[in-house]
């Protein structure tokens, strides 16, 4: 067996989190991203989980992802069925967890070479 040596660096991954930021990286976030293993993308949503709505599922289908993970803050809460509706269409799988899940299991698929995208946003509250 041929075994390669993975260099992770070179994909965005989540190196710090609570309620109220990630870090990617070097970097710190305090507002709503969505993070790729190749990009960042901090203009999907502007507030809490509360606040979703349809334009925000919208962008997110067009992301070209297989697997979105939803961070919904330090708990875990379901939007609402018609927000989803976008990325059933874009045949999107969506997984929905807190905070610290959603960082920890996009690591984990990122480490595994998936399409993956981590929507998070913060509700420290």
């Amino acid at each position: 067996m041929k075994l390669h040596l993975d260099k992770s660096e070179q994909y965005n991954t989540i190196t710090r989190y609570d309620a109220r930021h990630v870090q990617v990286r070097d970097t710190r976030y305090e507002s709503p991203l969505v993070v790729m293993p190749e990009r960042i993308d901090t203009a999907w949503h502007a507030g809490g989980f509360d606040t979703l709505d349809e334009a925000a599922f919208a962008h997110l289908a067009g992301l070209g992802c297989e697997i979105l993970i939803l961070g919904t803050g330090m708990r875990q809460r379901f939007p609402q069925p018609k927000l989803m509706r976008a990325l059933i269409e874009a045949r999107i799988g969506l997984e929905v967890m807190d905070l610290g899940s959603a960082c920890r299991t996009y690591n984990i698929l990122v480490a595994e070479h998936r399409n993956v995208a981590a929507a998070l946003v913060f509700d420290p509250a």
